[in-house]
């Protein structure tokens, strides 16, 4: 059984949040869980549609998808929101509205972060061709107090994941009852 909880994972682009999170989604479900990751790139397609990457905006998406996280753990299902969320302020305005908040920082070294550039997005951004870039020309305030700190330069995905779960399971949040092997 679990209550309600979220899952918060915060970190630079291309760090692995997404992939983490959904490591996390699917060991959840697979214990019979109610999960629902909220990915900061889908979330700006939909529910943050129009939005820019100002403050003000980048602000205004990470409130949206703080409620929504809010609503889905006040009804027990465990939300997962991967997004940058680059503003300290923000984060910790969210953690006081949602019991059971879990900050993950999923750390990389930004010079790591360029050389993977998966997206091209680094590249991009170093060229002046994306303005306001988290990391490049805009900050990123890393978490203070963090509840896990996964490192994606030296850590596999599945790593960061068991240090997320194992930390949810000492929080007391995840307790799900393990089936005896079969003799």
């Amino acid at each position: 059984m679990h209550k309600g909880f979220t899952i918060w994972l915060t970190g630079l682009s291309g760090a692995g949040k997404s992939t983490i999170a959904e490591i996390l989604a699917r060991r959840l479900r697979e214990a019979g869980a109610k999960v629902e990751v909220l990915d900061g790139d889908v979330v700006r397609t939909h529910l943050s549609k129009g939005l820019g990457f100002s403050k003000e905006d980048r602000d205004t998406n990470i409130r949206r998808i703080g409620f929504v996280c809010e609503l889905l753990s006040r009804n027990g299902v465990i939300a997962i929101a991967a997004a940058i969320s680059p503003y300290r302020e923000i984060r910790e305005e969210i953690r006081a509205k949602i019991p059971n908040f879990v900050e993950v920082y999923v750390r990389c070294p930004l010079e790591v972060l360029i050389q993977r550039d998966v997206k091209g997005l680094y590249k991009k951004a170093l060229n002046g061709e994306i303005p306001q870039f988290t990391g490049i020309s805009d900050p990123y305030e890393p978490p203070l107090h963090p509840e896990v700190i996964v490192d994606s330069s030296v850590e596999t995905p599945e790593e960061s994941a068991q240090k997320v779960w194992d930390k949810l399971e000492e929080m007391g949040l995840i307790a799900f009852t393990r089936q005896p092997a079969e003799t």
